[in-house]
């Protein structure tokens, strides 16, 4: 199970049915990992200006982009059975920040609806909560392809949709 801390400092507005498909994407990405733990993520909508800001002053990277991911756990085989539940029986994965702007943006250059976008993000993210990275690592970037690729198409979240 993942719970959400939600937080939408846009004027889009984003359905419940949409919070729940990208719950559904989370639980899909820790099914698969197998992770045996509940889940609390920081999940913000936020456009172009306020990521690039977070992005500026967390990353020095001072320019728009489509997605942060700020895990708050290290995850390490020596930490397999370690505790990380909270008081109330949550672990915090951690944060993520989508440009629901840049979002939109993405859809329309690779074709697909800001639905597919939107869960392609979040599940890129929940990997990133998870540990895996990409940056300068080709084989991590594969990897993290296949695994956003097996929850999304699980899902019937396709480049159709």
């Amino acid at each position: 199970m993942v719970e959400f801390i939600i937080e939408n400092e846009t004027d889009e507005i984003i359905s419940d049915a949409q919070i729940a498909e990208l719950n559904a994407v989370c639980c899909e990405i820790m099914k698969n990992e197998e992770c045996n733990f509940d889940a609390e993520i920081s999940l913000t909508f936020t456009d172009n200006e306020g990521i690039r800001e977070i992005n500026r002053d967390y990353r020095d990277i001072d320019r728009p982009t489509d997605v942060l991911s700020f895990p708050m756990l290290e995850f390490s085989d020596e930490e397999e059975d370690a505790e990380f539940e909270t008081e109330d029986g949550l672990v915090m994965l951690g944060d993520i920040v989508i440009s629901i702007e840049r979002a939109r943006e993405q859809a329309e250059e690779f074709g697909h609806s800001l639905r597919r976008e939107l869960a392609f993000l979040v599940a890129h993210s929940m990997l990133h909560l998870l540990g895996y990275d990409h940056v300068d690592d080709a084989e991590g970037e594969r990897l993290m392809i296949e695994k956003q690729n097996m929850a999304l198409n699980t899902l019937g979240i396709t480049r159709d949709v």
